[in-house]
């Protein structure tokens, strides 16, 4: 048997890069996909990894990514759906195409990516970890269509992990705090927002901070490796969802 292969989407920065990052270490292959071809200039020469553009809402570029990855590895043991973007707003001010934007790339592209490599992992009776949020499942006042795209996120992964179990597919979700990424900026929030953002979450979180995406990517490795954990949303947050 050849070495493990993972696809990470959303690989050119924050959890999406941790991840990549500690999947290498652990000696797998990984085929780093993001939107942005420049976020990928730290994974495109390492031996062990491929890169490609793929916006993940757009069926044609799953597809050719999916077909490069077995073209060049013959196989995929694992997927995870780390894409995603981020909207804060109250109801009353929220724009209706950045919600379309937002379960576009949150949820219809995590479904589009996980179709494509379902035969895969099938094959491999492989595992997929997808990236939800803990607003998903707390109520929040401020970011509540990001909450409600995350939300669809947890109960997909439920669903699918019953839908593939029979195949010997496990599928299980993080549920992130608020951890220090570039998902707030490339929102259109303004550096010193984020920090006050950041810092104002951290004060109701009861370890007092933030998270870092290393953290994350830890635990994604855990789902991975665990041969008997399918259907759960993991808590990954400090505190947060019990405080």
């Amino acid at each position: 048997m050849g070495e493990r292969v993972a696809v990470v989407t959303g690989a050119g920065s924050g959890l999406g890069r941790a991840t990549a990052e500690r999947l290498l270490a652990q000696g797998m292959r990984v085929a780093g996909w993001d939107i942005s071809q420049d976020g990928l200039e730290w994974l495109s020469q390492h031996p062990s990894a491929s890169t490609a553009a793929v916006d993940v809402t757009d069926p044609e570029q799953v597809g050719a990514a999916t077909e490069q990855v077995r073209s060049a590895w013959g196989r995929v043991d694992c997927l995870v759906n780390s894409a995603g973007i981020f909207l804060v707003g109250p109801l009353a001010e929220v724009e209706t195409s950045a919600v379309r934007a937002l379960f576009d790339v949150n949820v219809l592209g995590t479904t589009l990516v996980t179709q494509a490599l379902m035969p895969d992992l099938i094959a491999s009776r492989g595992a997929v970890v997808n990236l939800s949020s803990t607003v998903a499942l707390r109520a929040t006042a401020s970011n509540s269509h990001y909450a409600a795209s995350k939300a669809a996120v947890a109960q997909l992964t439920r669903c699918w992990a019953l839908e593939l179990a029979p195949h010997g597919v496990r599928v299980n979700a993080l549920a992130p705090g608020p951890t220090n990424t570039a998902i707030y900026t490339s929102a259109g929030i303004e550096p010193a927002d984020v920090a006050a953002l950041l810092a104002d979450r951290a004060a109701r979180i009861p370890m007092g901070r933030a998270g870092d995406p290393t953290e994350i990517a830890l635990w994604v490795v855990r789902l991975i490796d665990d041969e008997w954990v399918t259907g759960h949303v993991i808590p990954v947050d400090g505190g947060m969802s019990i405080a």
